[in-house]
């Protein structure tokens, strides 16, 4: 039996157990060196195409740890799938297996790192409470998701905002269905509150940016606050405290206290 026909029979053994097996174990399974399995397959990936085989599970983690690193760096227009597909240890042919482009890319760094999933299920969650309590939970769900596991995630934010605003076509039609969603739901919810008397009437979206801004610029100065000026707070209290101030400026003049 020829080595390329033993490695593609003996390959799947080797994967079973370990699916992160080395080329060398691949190799050597087959009983070819690495040098002869390289005449036979251009890449560890190369085999897994034959195969069939899905990258490793840890591939997709890899491609977006580095991606919103690189995006949050740069922004996602000056992204290169290449550069990026080296940064994450896999093969040009992996990444374009697991995101097709940067549309599906920026898509599940969206999913991942932003915070506006985990907002709608605050809301959907809590959407019979006061925006009392609503409110400030929101922003903390803002502040964990751009400081989750002690990193800096506001390169994520900061892309969604100035892609999206400048209408760049990878990140409008990547950012259209998870931010309209986002929107849609706390449109509705500040509606009814406003309805119910609970805040004054304005538009919604006037309301929505008021909200956003001054916690939205926490976020980007925070990281300059700290190194530069030494200005230390915790964050989750500090965004939660802009929420408060939003309520008071919210309140109707009725209520106001």
């Amino acid at each position: 039996m020829a080595v390329k026909e033993r490695v593609l029979e003996r390959a799947p053994r080797v994967l079973a157990r370990n699916p992160r097996a080395r080329v060398a174990d691949l190799a050597a399974a087959g009983g070819a060196s690495r040098a002869s399995f390289y005449r036979h397959f251009k890449s560890r990936e190369a085999l897994l195409a034959e195969l069939d085989v899905a990258p490793e599970l840890d591939a997709r983690d890899r491609v977006l740890e580095a991606a919103v690193a690189m995006v949050g760096e740069h922004g996602l227009t000056a992204l290169s799938m290449d550069e990026l597909a080296g940064r994450a240890g896999v093969s040009r042919a992996t990444l374009y297996r697991l995101f097709n482009g940067k549309f599906a890319l920026f898509s599940a760094l969206l999913r991942a790192y932003s915070p506006l999933e985990p907002v709608v299920k605050v809301i959907t969650e809590m959407r019979d409470e006061p925006p009392s309590v609503v409110m400030p939970e929101i922003a903390r769900t803002v502040y964990r998701s751009a400081f989750r596991d002690g990193a800096n995630r506001t390169g994520i934010l900061r892309t969604l905002f100035f892609e999206v605003s400048s209408l760049a076509p990878d990140a409008e039609e990547a950012t259209r269905q998870t931010l309209a969603t986002t929107v849609l739901t706390l449109v509705v919810y500040v509606h009814e509150q406003m309805n119910e008397g609970r805040l004054r009437q304005m538009h919604p979206l006037l309301a929505l940016q008021l909200f956003i801004g001054p916690i939205f610029f926490h976020l980007m100065a925070r990281p300059a606050a700290e190194r530069v000026l030494g200005v230390h707070m915790d964050g989750e209290a500090a965004v939660a405290e802009l929420a408060q101030a939003w309520l008071r400026a919210m309140a109707p003049s009725r209520r106001r206290k």
